[in-house]
């Protein structure tokens, strides 16, 4: 079984003033964490999804060419960035399982937690793997190949939010036990930064 792992990274970061995705971060960036912590988990292949400030980004990540997407509707949201990677992605040469869906801006989001998300994925008749925010599921989630003609038809700000939604009686939840929190502010940044 192999699983890919399309990391989103498009956004423009208006909330933060600076591209978020090149922000130091341990002895990195936060995009490179993502990457980093994805290429620690097995059965992962690892791919980006750019959209603003690409160039700038792209120079400061360590993945081949091939690895990154560049999604030229990124101001539509999430969404269209998930469809864009979907859409990506079934152009390759490579056969998937599954779809990893994360985020760059989720520092505290491990190789541990992500190898328990594949695990619970790889022993679970369920279909779909997402995090437990309380009131919701989201983002990192799994998701069997079933649903990527779903995936591939998102368009708006919300993720995939609406396939978590559809498809909840097929949803195993993780609990993320904090490292959920997203870097959308400079407050945020400087919570995680220390």
């Amino acid at each position: 079984m192999k699983i890919a792992n399309i990391i989103l990274a498009a956004g423009s970061s208006t909330r933060m003033q600076q591209t978020k995705q090149v922000l130091p971060y341990k002895d990195t960036t936060l995009l490179g964490n993502a990457v980093q912590q994805a290429e620690g988990t097995a059965l992962l292949d690892v791919y980006v999804v750019l959209g603003a400030n690409a160039a700038e980004i792209k120079t400061q990540i360590n993945v081949k060419e091939e690895q990154v997407f560049i999604n030229l509707n990124w101001k539509k949201g999430l969404g269209s960035s998930i469809a864009h990677g979907i859409v990506e992605l079934q152009k390759l040469d490579e056969e998937y399982s599954a779809v990893l869906i994360s985020l760059a801006d989720q520092p505290l989001i491990d190789s541990a937690y992500l190898t328990k998300m594949v695990s619970l994925f790889s022993t679970s008749v369920s279909t779909i793997v997402a995090t437990n925010y309380g009131e919701r599921v989201g983002v990192p989630a799994i998701f069997d190949s079933q649903y990527y003609a779903e995936l591939r038809e998102l368009n708006e700000d919300f993720g995939a939010k609406e396939i978590l939604i559809k498809h909840a009686s097929e949803i195993v939840m993780v609990e993320p036990n904090g490292k959920e929190i997203d870097v959308d502010t400079q407050q945020d940044y400087n919570s995680i930064a220390h």
